[in-house]
């Protein structure tokens, strides 16, 4: 296929844009994204909070409390970065408003207001709650096949749903931009697409076919910093050679107008970066990588050249990319049923002999109380937790100790109160070495239905808001 050339310096005469990562899950710390603003020289700081399952976790807040349902770090996060922004000229943006950017908008604002940013635009993206679209495009014969199974009678659990949230790509942050916001406050949209939309603003690309190697190159950017500290270190088979981790950098993607990109980190921060930390976070969470498909084009990863320049300065070039898809990935969280958990403590003599016990009792006390689980789990910490039952069990001698996790999903959330009783009991009725640790309270399980949307069927818009 034949490339065309385009244009090598941005729309505003600009020739990098400079993005720096504050965040890569929700609960991360304020005070590294802090200093990258203030000592970093960086135009965007990005923020992504959101997990697979927090959208419906989000969403159940949101029906209980009407403003609720926005990642509750916001409110701190805003108002600790609003004099930085002043001082700086730095632009945020964030996932973190969930499913209600609405409110977490109002929230901004009305900080802002209380310290003194009068002007401050703040936008929030809207559309990609497409629950109300399920009903009728199953009317029209869509089949919301599940990405996982292959099953596509979604009808089996339409009656559980919570919420479905399409990952929608930078149009909304794009156009926020446009519209000269400082802060912008999204939902589901996907990791990577925090950076593409401010390096697609910044360097006035499109979806058109001419810029889809560039699109490419900036999906594989925000990859590769969309989880934060983990391309410095964080997270790493390179943890032997991370300096002073507790103070871990947090990275800057300068980005060109060609598409390539340096990472890196403030200098004297800890961590690392180098090819090889690069090289780990390029393929995590990917299944092909030659077509690594996002909301906004599919990036050839394959293509990607990386050079080690040394000093935690590593260069990305050499990005490829297809046209966006037809279709947008949808994660429909649905109730699944209820956990009852507990965890014991085993010591010397005979600690497995006791696991076992442990096991058969509680298995009796369910099938006395007439529970047949949806699942149950029995998992010896230190033992095969985590192989499973890949190996034979050790000489009970050389058993010192260990954790017995158990843990049952049970149909309704009366059968997992019986089920957490039963838990204490295995401690009375059994062994004595037994320890049990603290009760764990019953929680609903919301599993996850992955499945595709017609793009056409979501609409992303943009509402924006000015402190007074």
């Amino acid at each position: 296929m034949e490339r065309t050339t385009v244009q090598t310096k941005g729309s505003a005469g600009k020739n990098t844009v400079r993005l720096g990562a504050g965040a890569g899950y929700w609960g991360g710390e304020i005070e590294a994204p802090i200093k990258l603003a203030k000592e970093g020289h960086i135009d965007y700081l990005c923020f992504d909070q959101l997990a697979e399952l927090t959208m419906s976790l989000l969403e159940r807040q949101r029906l209980k409390n009407p403003e609720q349902g926005y990642i509750p770090d916001i409110i701190p996060h805003v108002e600790q970065l609003l004099p930085v922004m002043r001082d700086t000229g730095v632009k945020v943006i964030t996932n973190g408003g969930g499913t209600n950017c609405i409110a977490a908008m109002n929230k901004a604002l009305a900080i802002a207001k209380r310290q003194g940013h009068p002007g401050l635009k703040v936008a929030a993206i809207l559309g990609d709650n497409v629950t109300d679209q399920i009903d009728p495009l199953i009317q029209q014969g869509w089949k919301f096949t599940n990405l996982d199974t292959g099953d596509d009678d979604i009808g089996q659990i339409r009656g559980s749903i919570v919420s479905a949230h399409a990952y929608v790509g930078a149009d909304g942050i794009i156009e926020a931009l446009s519209q000269g916001a400082d802060l912008v406050i999204a939902g589901r949209v996907s990791d990577n697409a925090l950076y593409v939309g401010p390096i697609m603003h910044e360097f006035g690309w499109t979806f058109e076919p001419e810029y889809v190697d560039r699109v490419g190159s900036a999906i594989t950017v925000g990859h590769l910093v969309e989880c934060a500290e983990l391309v410095c270190g964080g997270m790493s088979n390179l943890w032997r050679v991370s300096k002073e981790p507790w103070n871990i950098g947090f990275p800057i993607a300068e980005v060109s107008a060609d598409g390539s990109a340096v990472i890196s980190k403030l200098p004297g921060s800890g961590g690392v970066i180098n090819e090889w930390t690069v090289k780990e976070h390029l393929v995590y969470e990917v299944h092909d990588p030659s077509r690594y498909i996002m909301p906004d084009g599919v990036a050839d990863l394959t293509a990607v050249r990386l050079q080690d320049l040394g000093g935690n300065l590593v260069r990305v070039s050499g990005g490829r990319g297809l046209r966006r898809p037809d279709t947008l990935k949808v994660q429909v969280g649905y109730m699944d049923g209820y956990i009852a958990e507990g965890i014991y403590l085993i010591g010397r003599p005979d600690v497995l002999a006791k696991a076992r016990k442990a096991k058969e009792i509680y298995e009796g006390l369910l099938g006395r109380s007439g529970i047949v689980p949806l699942d149950i789990r029995f998992d010896r910490i230190g033992v095969d937790s985590i192989s499973g039952g890949m190996f034979d069990d050790p000489d009970e001698a050389d058993v010192r100790e260990c954790g017995l996790r158990i843990a049952v999903r049970t149909r309704t959330r009366e059968e997992a109160l019986t089920a957490k009783s039963h838990l204490l009991r295995v401690t009375l009725y059994g062994p004595v070495g037994l320890g049990w640790g603290a009760p764990i309270a019953v929680r609903p399980v919301i599993s996850l239905w992955p499945t595709l949307i017609p793009r056409e069927a979501v609409s992303v818009s943009v509402k924006m808001g000015e402190a007074a």
